[in-house]
């Protein structure tokens, strides 16, 4: 129904349906209706347009769009600000009762409206009626207004009122419909099905920066390792002997695991020395690999797999450093890729060991990350993440369980990083008078993952700390440090295996006492950016200044005692370090300056980058602006070119039959420091008890086994061996030109007590 102003002659319109909901109380609490503050109520009332209506007054006429209209249009006005007057009140089809105050001409609800609030004070009553008199506008002398009339007949000029569709029979509520201006609003989207969204989410996971990397630091892997992953189960990269080893390693560490842990370190190799396991770094975290699988073969698939997954994530966890500390995508492809694939890593393709280091800068990185820092930006708390907290530090302690030869190092720098951030935060704080934002749980992540970290050493440590107390000899010395050493002209010398520089420099590598440790040439490309970084770069240059401080320091303990004898680097962390002086080949902490040199690189190409994307973009057109833009890939192409190499793959031998059937302890003769670590290989096959074994040092025992059973067969020797609890020695023919075993091969034994069987290319004792 309509409401006036008084003495104004314009008509507002009762709001209908939804819109009596949303529309706030326009009247007074005499009932006096209020003026509105909206523009519209001073615009003139709409025509009214004639709609055909249904017996009981119930459908509206359609729009040309088939809409049902919400008529806004009144058709008459109080005259001379009279007011209208009307019947007490009327009753409603609909269940609705309505009472007209004609004095005062407003309305008063006496039950509720489906689509209406009674606290508003309005109802939208349309042609209803009582005793056949029109209630849906203001009238005057009982004039209907509204478009009704007075018998209830529908007036020529009425326009529709009903918005919410036609009227239902006697008694029915009137349903909602649609909103005035719905039809020419956009259909809505149909929701998709779980295998849309999955699919969905499915490709923005392929499509991510970090999936990215990941295949790309393994498509990668595959192919600058190749062969290795040609005849995996016949082959081994670099050599047959420290790789044979390493895969002896994995193979006992998820074998016995998963068989009797207590017996973790008491290996079967070495039979009957104690804690054999830690006589070589143990690569003990490539354990859950060694559980899958069972024999030699497996175990070779094994190792080159684990070597080709070393290489990638190396390059995965030197381009997330990067990335954390600020440089661009380009910038941190060069730093993973000269980090990974450096000429002198080449040399220790066969140290597994050394290799497997990609734990450093992933845990570096999401340390980093967890505690909102970055080279570039600095310390940002907003940015602070407990989780990554916990991430950075089981990472650390997994990369601490593959082997103290690159582990220890890299526990101590974890360290005196702790200390160095806990000094500067409380300096800061102390020169500012402000608390610097940390947090508690942050703290407490810190807590409990060093102590994860230091409890994964010292449990590491516990065994080694044994074998040196039995084995005092197996300390090294200063002197065994000096045969290791390298002198400055490593720094430029590349090893045999890179196919770039190997036939350059074989000149230099035979001025080297031990060029397999010696030739340390980082890469000559990388030596180019990283100086181009000290000038042009996206680090400040403090950090520049430090970056090229750790590269000089850390290049001087890489020369062990070679820089000024060691006096003030290597000698004093080996005399004062816990643990420092198992290390014998300082050489390997060219590790640490290769990472360094990468991020200073890093910063450089990232520089360039941003100067080429600020180029092209001011160019119009930007024609020259794909070609410059391809050409900051260039460092990136010169350094993986750079680590190309032709490292051999060759044939491992194969196990004697004879092993599958003899029976443990055994001695597999000749026995020396490289066929050992074949027969250790071998005995991956049942893990059968052997005297035979390989490591960074020979126990006295062993020694007095080779050297005794040089006359094997004969009555000492046999004696000697079952004093041991040797039962089965295993003579292998193939092996034994130019050994005193060539003529005692074939000797008769019935006189020792024991028996002798040919099974193959061998020769079985039984003693």
């Amino acid at each position: 129904m309509t409401s006036g102003q008084p003495g104004t002659g314009n008509a507002r319109p009762t709001p209908t349906g939804a819109d009596a909901e949303s529309r706030p109380d326009t009247t007074t609490a005499a009932g006096a209706p209020t003026q509105s503050a909206r523009t519209s109520d001073q615009a003139p009332a709409e025509t009214a347009v004639d709609h055909p209506s249904s017996t009981d007054g119930g459908l509206t006429g359609a729009g040309p769009n088939g809409d049902a209209e919400a008529d806004l249009a009144t058709s008459g006005a109080a005259k001379n600000g009279a007011s209208r007057r009307g019947d007490k009140g009327t009753a409603v089809k609909q269940g609705t009762a309505v009472k007209q105050d004609a004095a005062k001409g407003g309305t008063e609800t006496s039950d509720s409206t489906k689509g209406s609030d009674p606290s508003k004070g309005s109802s939208p009553v349309d042609g209803a009626t009582k005793d056949g008199d029109p209630v849906g506008g203001a009238t005057k002398d009982g004039d209907p207004v509204g478009g009704a009339t007075k018998d209830g007949d529908p007036a020529k000029d009425a326009k529709a009122s009903d918005a919410d569709g036609p009227d239902k029979a006697d008694g029915e509520a009137k349903p909602v419909g649609p909103e005035r201006w719905e039809a020419f609003a956009s259909a809505p989207e149909p929701r998709p099905s779980i295998f849309t969204r999955v699919g969905r989410a499915v490709g923005r996971f392929l499509i991510h920066e970090w999936t990215l990397a990941a295949l790309g630091a393994l498509a990668l892997a595959v192919l600058m390792t190749w062969p290795t992953l040609r005849y995996p189960r016949y082959t081994l990269p670099q050599d047959y002997w420290d790789p044979s080893l390493q895969a002896w390693q994995m193979a006992w560490s998820g074998h016995i695991l998963l068989a009797d842990p207590a017996r973790l370190w008491q290996s079967n190799t070495f039979f009957p020395e104690l804690w054999s396991f830690a006589f070589s770094d143990t690569l003990l975290g490539y354990a859950p690999a060694g559980m899958l699988g069972s024999g030699p073969e497996d175990a070779i698939l094994r190792y080159n797999i684990m070597f080709v997954l070393a290489h990638a994530l190396a390059t995965l966890g030197a381009y997330a450093l990067a990335r954390q500390l600020g440089a661009g995508r380009i910038g941190a492809a060069v730093a993973g890729v000269s980090y990974t694939y450096a000429p002198w890593l080449l040399a220790q393709a066969g140290h597994l060991h050394v290799l497997s280091n990609g734990g450093i800068p992933l845990a570096l990185a999401m340390l980093a990350r967890g505690h909102g820092w970055s080279l570039r930006h600095g310390y940002r708390p907003e940015r602070r993440h407990d989780g990554w907290v916990y991430a950075g530090w089981l990472v650390a302690a997994w990369q601490l369980s593959l082997g103290f030869g690159i582990g220890l190092p890299f526990a101590y720098f974890l360290a005196g990083a702790v200390l160095v951030a806990a000094v500067l935060f409380f300096v800061r704080r102390l020169r500012t008078g402000q608390a610097v934002p940390f947090g508690r749980r942050l703290f407490v992540a810190d807590v409990l993952g060093g102590v994860l970290f230091a409890g994964v050493g010292l449990l590491m440590a516990f065994p080694f700390f044994k074998v040196t107390e039995l084995h005092p000899y197996a300390e090294r010395t200063i002197g065994d440090i000096s045969l290791f050493s390298p002198p400055a002209t490593g720094f430029v010398t590349a090893p045999g295996e890179s196919r770039i520089w190997g036939g350059l420099h074989e000149g230099a590598r035979a001025a080297l006492p031990w060029h397999p440790e010696m030739t340390l040439l980082p890469g000559f490309v990388l030596y180019a950016l990283a100086a181009g970084g000290l000038f042009f770069s996206v680090w400040r240059l403090r950090h520049r200044l430090l970056l090229l401080a750790g590269v000089l320091v850390t290049m001087a303990f890489a020369m062990g005692t070679r820089f000024f004898d060691g006096t003030f680097t290597y000698v004093p962390l080996f005399e004062h370090l816990p643990g420092w002086s198992g290390l014998r080949t300082p050489g390997r902490l060219m590790l640490w300056t290769t990472l360094l040199l990468g991020l200073l690189a890093a910063g450089a190409v990232t520089a360039l980058t941003d100067r080429v994307r600020e180029l092209t973009a001011q160019r119009i057109p930007s024609w020259p602006g794909p070609w410059l833009r391809m050409a900051t890939l260039l460092p990136l192409l010169l350094v993986t070119v750079e680590g190309l190499n032709t490292t051999p793959h060759p044939v491992v031998p194969t196990p004697p039959a004879a092993m599958r059937s003899a029976q443990g302890p055994m001695l597999v003769l000749p026995s020396n420091q490289s066929l050992d670590q074949h027969v250790m290989l071998w005995s991956t096959d049942g893990f059968p008890d052997v005297v035979n074994g390989g490591s960074g040092f020979t126990p006295r025992q062993l020694d007095d086994v080779r050297r005794v059973s040089q006359s094997f067969p004969d009555q000492t020797s046999v004696d000697y061996l079952r004093t041991l609890g040797v039962r089965t020695v295993v003579l292998l023919r193939d092996q034994v030109a130019g050994t005193p075993w060539e003529i005692s091969i074939d000797a008769p034994v019935e006189s020792l007590g024991i028996s002798r069987q040919e099974v193959g290319e061998a020769v079985v004792y039984r003693l």
